[in-house]
C-alpha cells in the first residue's frame, strides 16, 4: 500500500472510499435508508471543493493498492473553540475501504496523518469519533488516543448522534 497526498483529480475516488466506508462502518449506528441514500457524485463534488482549497495547515493523503484509492485521511487545525488555537491539529477524516479493514492500512494512513500535522508543527491531535462506533473506537485507542472529556450530540439528517473527542500528543 502506498500513501501520497491527494490531488483534486482524486476527488471521486475518495468520494467511493467515504460512502462504502460509511455503509460499512456506520450499519445498525445511522438509518440504513441513509446509509443507502449516500452518492459518490455528491461526495465527489464536495471531496472536489475541499481538495481545490487544501492548503497551509489542512491536507489529504490517501491511501493506494495496485493504482485504487482504498483510503484516505483528512487533517486541519482543530476546529474546537475549546483547545489553543494554532497548537492542536485535528484528523478530521479517516477511512478505508471495508475490504481491506484489518490489513495494516489504517495504522500506515494514521502515521501518515500525524506525519502531516507534525510537519505543520502541532503537537497535538484531536479527533471525533462517534460513541457508537466500538470498532472505530478500538483502533483509535491502539494507536495512543484516549477520549479527553469532550463530547457532543449531533444531528446526521434528522437522527441524533453522541460523539466523543479523543486526543493524543504527537509525534
Amino acid at each position: 500500500m502506498q500513501i501520497r497526498e491527494a490531488a483534486i483529480g482524486d476527488a471521486a475516488g475518495i468520494a467511493a472510499v467515504h460512502v462504502e466506508s460509511w455503509r460499512a462502518a456506520y450499519a445498525g449506528i445511522l438509518p440504513q435508508d441513509y446509509l443507502d441514500s449516500l452518492e459518490p457524485v455528491q461526495r465527489g463534488a464536495v471531496w472536489k471543493r475541499i481538495l481545490s482549497s487544501q492548503g497551509g495547515r489542512e491536507l489529504t493523503v490517501v491511501a493506494e493498492d495496485s493504482y485504487q484509492i482504498v483510503g484516505f485521511a483528512n487533517v486541519c487545525a482543530s476546529r474546537d473553540a475549546d483547545v489553543t488555537a494554532g497548537a492542536v491539529g485535528e484528523v478530521a477524516a479517516i477511512y478505508l475501504r471495508p475490504e481491506v479493514w484489518g490489513q495494516g492500512g489504517g495504522r500506515q494512513l494514521m502515521a501518515a496523518a500525524l506525519a502531516a500535522l507534525v510537519e505543520v508543527e502541532f503537537s497535538e491531535a484531536t479527533l471525533w469519533v462517534l460513541e457508537a462506533n466500538s470498532r472505530a473506537r478500538r483502533f483509535y485507542e491502539a494507536g495512543g488516543w484516549a477520549p479527553d472529556g469532550a463530547e457532543k450530540d449531533e444531528d446526521i439528517r434528522g437522527f441524533p448522534v453522541h460523539e466523543l473527542r479523543y486526543r493524543r500528543r504527537i509525534p
